[in-house]
């Protein structure tokens, strides 16, 4: 039976490509960042985790897509929803403290304490993290790198979610 070419590209072959491909650029796009001197926060990291996790995954579900394994594929592109989910929650999480909206950790922000001796200043040097959390190092149309990552995960949720319910028609 041929599938109809609108209800081909909801197909999980498709759908696990493309997340592939978008769980890639993010990271690529991180990356890129970092390279040209847009240091990363701890949040930061923390939030290209899930990507992290998802390249293997959407791989494999490429793979088994592609092979014709649909329930399994289902499965992971199911996962892969459940992962960019909490991404999308982790990054809710750290955009928030940008805004002040609620505290990040301690380790990355909070008010800085000027030393009291040079000896002080040296392990301050030593121990303390330089780039903050609750400041955003870039904005882009209004957005933090952390808000940014918000919307592209909610979208690779909802694609790898689609992708896991269109693969049970086949």
């Amino acid at each position: 039976m041929k599938i109809p070419p609108r209800r081909a590209l909801l197909q999980p072959l498709p759908i696990a490509a493309l997340v592939l491909a978008g769980a890639a650029a993010t990271l690529a796009g991180a990356w890129t960042f970092q390279s040209l001197g847009v240091a990363p926060c701890e949040l930061c990291l923390k939030q290209r985790i899930p990507y992290y996790a998802a390249l293997p995954l959407t791989a494999a579900a490429t793979v088994l897509a592609r092979m014709g394994r649909l329930a399994a594929a289902r499965v992971l592109l199911a996962l892969l929803a459940a992962i960019f989910a909490g991404g999308a929650l982790i990054g809710a999480y750290h955009a928030g403290v940008e805004w002040k909206f609620w505290p990040g950790p301690t380790d990355c922000t909070g008010a800085f304490v000027k030393p009291a001796s040079m000896e002080e200043f040296q392990r301050q040097l030593r121990t303390m993290r330089v780039v903050r959390c609750d400041e955003a190092s870039l904005r882009i149309l209004g957005l933090s790198l952390a808000g940014w990552n918000v919307l592209v995960s909610a979208g690779l949720a909802l694609l790898a979610g689609i992708g896991a319910a269109s693969a049970k028609r086949g």
